[in-house]
């Protein structure tokens, strides 16, 4: 029965729908509040904290169809994707989620119920593995189910490591754990392969389409695994695998929603080969690509920004190598949104920015070529009689410009010269060591505070409350009492104290008892619990204790103006730049308040005072804070905006400013918009592609500001001899003034230079026949060396020059030799004899090169050797 990729994912999450299962939509790729993770790289990522036990959900069964990125890792070398049947860097995982609801009996049954009487998968072709020493799994397969006992493979090693297995699944080193039953398709006997556990499962014929993980323990840090009082199920099937099946195909790129990007991408590179796997390469990477860019992740030099810059250019590389003479990959963007239309609204609304960001990084990309081509020029230039490119020269291309091996040794190859593999793959394997050292967080779960607690937030309404303490915690150990001086977090019952959430900053102030007084430094949530975070000022105070819970009144105040102030800023924005703009991160505090959005380019001056004039005009206007409780289907449906990636709970607080914003938000807010006061921007930049930044400040911070700028015209007027309205013409004088002596100051000194060239002249000796000249120059600048070794050369004609001169601690080299005695000399190799001597290193064409140098000390003898060095080549 042949269904296209969109039909199964329906399918599937309908069929939980009808088990009782709340469909739940796919997070964002970015792991929200989640340290541990680069990427969503599975389904249960957006409820590990449920499973933790520090987020309780009013469901205890839920179904997603989770995108997912993958790009490292042992299966998941970048290397591979293209070029196996199944490697991705972008996929979809179908999955169930049990919250300690149904366990093992039930979640088997759903699998199988699924494959075989939805997909009507015919069961001869399904075979299953489970935990060596888990009976209960088996024998419900076996006695429940009906497999035969020949096709359930029991998968690990009960020899000292009875949970270190492929069959046995944990969340990390320690906390949540448990075995896994999994099952396979069996693609038939044409194909080479064995099925799990035999020496030939690494195989194509037998491929994993469904795990399923039984979550029954937590590890502890010493390896003790207890029981957990709730066991949970967290299940996951490939999407592109399943779909593979139920299309008749063997690979993943052979299915619907790939063909359709293949050939777009051969399309769009001018190629009608489509059965190249470069256009595999492509096709992946376009999905993890621009997915990423629409949640927000953008090309940059470290962590995320980096592995979508690696792709990006992987991409672009395959493109090349297929005959691309322009910029192509973001021409794929539309066919994407197009096949991946029932699941990509972010993509679609996003789709303008996701292709002017693909673009740029292509654009710069072919250039950071062109810079790579010289590096290997350089290269080449230093290898003297080598016959061999370093590998860390080869790593440094690859690595930094994107330039791959393989193109470095075809560049090299016409000169007859090779690259050192084993170097480069020494290096490669030293990154991969780092990638994963970097991903591996060594986060120990159990030393998290978990509190089954929720507390009731009256803050909207009043600063003040009346509470009771309901825990004291020390780290992670709860307490009984403090006394003076002691550092704790506390939880109340109720509290009017804003805890840190959808960028606003958490609230400060005071908790007091009958006998003491706790300063509150800062308010976080942890589960649906509120904890303040703080210290005992004076007194003590006991658990249990009623207490009088006081914010700090006029900083929430002023975070409150700040955080109104953004839902207008951002209205704005999408009124002077266009509808592509979208929030990507925000800071409310009580200074000031900072803005990140989706734009193309840098702002004028001129649109700057338009957006500044928009929001001032909003504020004057008066508008009330309107809020609103509905539930979130009813809000999206009446336009107000919510930002992709944040978790939204089933009913949200819709706050509205006249009919100019609409937005959905938890946080705290002016009672009126002109109680905002004056909002003026104090800086705009670009903080990545694709993403600007505007800081600004409310009220009295923004009039407090323009009393400094001020203060700075009139200190900056008395300096220029001007007043306000002069000040500008009369810095223009200055700098016009200050730009003339700067090019008489430099004239002279090159004439300075030039004639210290001459009188060098008398210094030129003879080696072997040849004129050689070695000197070190007092009083000329390192940049002046280059204008003294042009006239040296101009009335030498035939000779090597040696030029040295020391400033500020520092040795400063030029080389040059003409180009009748290049053959026998190379002015890199000569400088770079005499600045190993003096602590440094350099380099050049062969008939120029500079260098430098940390000990001037040595530069004698350095210049001695040079002398003797060259008797040996002229």
């Amino acid at each position: 029965m042949y269904m296209s990729t969109s039909e199964i994912r329906s399918a599937f999450l309908e069929y939980f729908r009808t088990q009782g299962h709340q469909v739940v939509t796919s997070s964002s790729l970015v792991p929200h509040n989640d340290p541990t993770l680069l990427f969503t790289n599975a389904g249960m990522n957006q409820f590990k904290d449920v499973f933790l036990g520090g987020d309780k959900r009013a469901y205890s069964r839920a179904t997603t169809s989770q995108r997912c990125v993958r790009a490292g890792g042992k299966h998941n070398d970048l290397e591979n994707v293209g070029y196996t049947a199944r490697h991705h860097t972008f996929f979809e995982m179908l999955g169930n989620f049990s919250f300690g609801d149904y366990f093992k009996h039930d979640a088997i049954k759903f699998a199988w119920c699924f494959l075989t009487e939805v997909l009507q998968l015919p069961k001869e072709r399904l075979l299953v593995t489970v935990y060596a020493t888990d009976d209960e799994a088996h024998d419900i397969w076996a006695k429940e189910v009906g497999v035969p006992t020949d096709r359930i493979v029991r998968i690990g090693d009960n020899k000292g490591a009875p949970y270190a297995s492929d069959n046995f699944w944990a969340m990390g080193d320690t906390g949540p754990c448990g075995p896994c039953t999994e099952i396979f398709y069996d693609h038939g006997d044409h194909i080479w392969g064995g099925p799990p556990g035999s020496p030939e499962e690494d195989g194509d014929r037998f491929i994993e389409i469904w795990n399923v993980v039984f979550m029954q323990f937590n590890r502890q840090a010493d390896g003790t695994m207890q029981p957990l009082p709730r066991p949970s199920v967290d299940t996951g099937m490939g999407l592109e695998r399943i779909s593979a099946i139920m299309q008749g195909v063997h690979s993943n790129y052979e299915i619907d929603i790939f063909q359709a990007l293949i050939k777009k991408a051969a399309d769009v590179v001018g190629t009608t080969d489509l059965g190249n796997q470069s256009l595999r390469v492509i096709a992946d990477h376009i999905r993890s690509c621009a997915f990423l860019i629409a949640d927000g992740v953008l090309p940059s030099n470290e962590g995320r920004g980096y592995v979508l810059r690696r792709i990006i250019r992987r991409a672009v590389r395959h493109g090349r190598k297929l005959g691309a003479t322009d910029v192509f990959f973001f021409k794929l963007v539309g066919e994407l949104a197009t096949q991946m239309k029932d699941v990509a609204e972010e993509l679609q609304a996003q789709q303008e920015m996701v292709e002017r960001v693909l673009r740029v990084e292509e654009e710069q990309f072919v250039r950071t070529l062109d810079r790579g081509l010289l590096l290997l020029e350089e290269a080449l230039a230093e290898l003297g009689d080598a016959k061999e490119i370093p590998g860390d020269v080869v790593f440094k291309l690859y690595d930094t410009y994107g330039f791959p091996a393989d193109l470095t040794a075809d560049v090299v190859r016409e000169r007859n010269i090779g690259i050192d593999e084993a170097g480069f793959q020494a290096e490669m394997n030293k990154q991969r060591a780092r990638a994963k050292e970097a991903s591996s967080f060594g986060v120990n779960y159990n030393d998290m505070l978990k509190l089954d607690v929720e507390t009731s937030f009256t803050g909207y309404k009043s600063l003040v409350e009346q509470s009771r303490i309901v825990g004291i915690y020390q780290g992670t150990d709860e307490v009984a009492s403090l006394a003076t001086g002691d550092e704790a977090v506390l939880v109340l019952e109720q509290t009017p104290f804003y805890a840190e959430s959808g960028g606003q900053v958490g609230d400060t102030g005071v908790i007091r008892t009958d006998s003491g007084l706790f300063a509150v430094t800062d308010t976080r949530k942890a589960g649906k619990a509120v904890i303040h975070k703080g210290y005992m000022e004076q007194g003590s105070l006991q658990s249990g204790a009623a207490v009088t819970a006081e914010v700090d009144a006029a900083r929430r105040q002023s975070i409150a103006l700040n955080h109104s102030v953004t839902h207008l800023l951002h209205a704005a924005l999408r009124q002077a730049l266009g509808d592509h703009v979208a929030q990507k991160g925000s800071l409310v505090g009580a200074e000031r308040m900072r803005f990140d959005f989706s734009h193309f380019e840098g702002l004028t001056m001129a649109t700057l005072r338009r957006i500044e004039e928009l929001v001032n005009a909003q504020i004057r206007a008066n508008h009330e804070v309107a809020t609103r409780l509905m539930d979130l289907d009813s809000a999206k449906a009446s336009g107000a905006m919510a930002l992709f990636g944040e978790k939204y709970d089933d009913e949200v607080r819709v706050v509205t400013m006249g009919d100019y914003s609409t937005e959905l938000c938890g946080g705290t807010h002016a009672g009126r918009t002109g109680d905002i006061g004056v909002f003026k921007i104090v800086s705009e930049g670009g903080i990545a592609a694709g993403v600007r930044r505007i800081e600004a400040v409310t009220g009295k911070g923004a009039i407090d500001f323009m009393h400094q700028l001020d203060e700075q015209i009139e200190e900056t007027a008395a300096l220029v001899k001007g007043d306000h309205f002069s000040l500008a013409e009369k810095v223009r004088q200055v700098i016009d003034k200050s730009k003339s002596l700067e090019r008489e100051l430099e004239q002279l000194k090159a004439k300075l230079a030039a004639q210290a060239g001459t009188d060098l002249l008398g210094k030129v000796i003879d080696i072997n026949g040849q004129k050689a000249l070695i000197a070190t120059l007092e009083g000329v600048e390192a940049k002046s060396l280059r204008t003294t070794m042009d006239e040296l050369k101009n009335q030498l004609h035939s000779a090597v020059i040696l030029l040295a001169t020391v400033a500020d601690g520092k040795v400063n080299l030029i080389a040059g030799v003409t180009q009748d005695l290049t053959g026998k000399v190379k002015a890199g190799e000569l400088v770079n004899l005499v600045a190993q001597q003096v602590g440094g290193k350099g380099g050049g064409r062969p008939d120029m090169a500079q260098a430098g140098g940390t000990e001037p000390a040595a530069l004698p003898a350095a210049l001695t050797a040079a002398q003797a060095w060259l008797s040996e080549r002229l």
